[in-house]
């Protein structure tokens, strides 16, 4: 994908909800999702390897006067971090998967998780994933499936729970144009470096 900044819209019945501005630099991935009327802002600051992978996280909540925010750093096998809010600090680790896929609830995210996979020569694979709430910040693990649609190299389908599913719709770069769920939410790209914005 190219570096550089990145708009998307995230739009339920047809209405623009919240935005996602990032920037992806080759060390670097941050980001903000805000909503629309105010309200939550989920903020992410993740270094990144060559290998694309996350080697650490910083990441803060914010809806009002109340803030939490958390810290993490990717080794081999685990994410090990601490959560801080109202005054008090909690340490977490979480066992990562083989492929040491890490989401923070960012569509740049899940473009890299396909990244990863494409480039590795897959277009299936179901592997455990290390997923950031974007509300409480804890991190969890979750067995997760992305697998590319029979036919079409640029659609993806991410299955993140038994009964779900989305659709992921990428340019021919690997930039993910637009992202639908099962329940009728939709995110779609408004701009990224040298690329037109979708209607």
């Amino acid at each position: 994908m190219p570096h550089g900044d990145y708009r998307y819209e995230i739009r339920r019945d047809g209405r623009v909800a919240a935005y996602e501005d990032l920037r992806l630099t080759p060390d670097r991935l941050t980001g903000v999702r805000r909503a629309a009327e105010g309200g939550d802002r989920h903020e992410v600051e993740a270094e990144i390897d060559s290998d694309l992978l996350v080697r650490r996280m910083v990441l803060r909540y914010l809806r009002g006067p109340f803030s939490r925010s958390a810290v993490y750093e990717g080794g081999d096998e685990f994410l090990r971090g601490a959560l801080i809010a109202m005054g008090s600090r909690n340490d977490l680790v979480v066992k990562l998967g083989r492929f040491r896929e890490v989401d923070g609830d960012l569509i740049l995210f899940k473009a890299l998780i396909i990244a990863r996979a494409r480039a590795r020569g897959q277009t299936w694979f179901t592997g455990r994933v290390a997923i950031l709430d974007p509300n409480t910040l804890i991190a969890s693990a979750h067995k997760q499936t992305y697998r590319q649609r029979e036919g079409s190299d640029s659609i993806w389908i991410y299955e993140p729970r038994m009964g779900d599913s989305e659709t992921i719709e990428l340019d021919h770069r690997g930039v993910i144009v637009r992202r639908r769920d099962n329940r009728g939410t939709e995110t779609v790209l408004v701009s990224a470096p040298d690329a037109q914005p979708e209607g």
